[in-house]
């Protein structure tokens, strides 16, 4: 299910705790899967539970709690735009209107290509550079209608 550099950055992880606590590792447990398959299906989340002796209801909840988990395929870029106060405040709105007409996609939807998707998320802890977007690794801060398509172009 996960190679084995995988496993062997989970067991890095779940020994940073007590034995009786290997729970512990189940967020970082979850990214380490993610970053391998792209998003979380049953059947991974599942594994990820037997890897840290937890019933499977127990992980699926933190998987299902946080935006940044995918429980559904998603592109080859992720776009998650931060539409908290901070950055709701500073044009957050804006960000999102440009990227629905400039993709064609809705929030929580993929382009036809495959290539982008689109996705609303809680803060991402840059109001400072408000209003801003991750895509896949990185943030990018101070956005405007011209700067999105600039990213956008160098991704293409």
């Amino acid at each position: 299910m996960l190679s084995p550099e995988s496993l062997a950055k989970i067991d890095q992880e779940i020994a940073k705790y007590p034995p009786e606590h290997k729970q512990s590792a189940v967020m970082a447990a979850l990214h380490i899967a993610q970053d391998e398959h792209g998003w979380l299906s049953v059947t991974l989340m599942d594994f990820i539970a037997g890897l840290l002796g937890m019933r499977p209801i127990q992980v699926y909840e933190v998987a299902s709690f946080y935006s940044m988990y995918d429980l559904e395929p998603v592109g080859r870029h992720k776009i998650a735009v931060c539409t908290n106060i901070s950055c709701l405040l500073r044009g957050s709105d804006d960000v999102v209107a440009h990227l629905r007409a400039r993709l064609g996609v809705g929030l929580g939807e993929t382009t036809a290509d495959g290539r982008f998707t689109l996705k609303e998320v809680e803060c991402l802890a840059a109001c400072g550079g408000a209003p801003m977007f991750q895509i896949d690794k990185t943030y990018y801060e101070n956005l405007t209608p011209d700067r999105i398509d600039e990213i956008l172009a160098g991704l293409e």
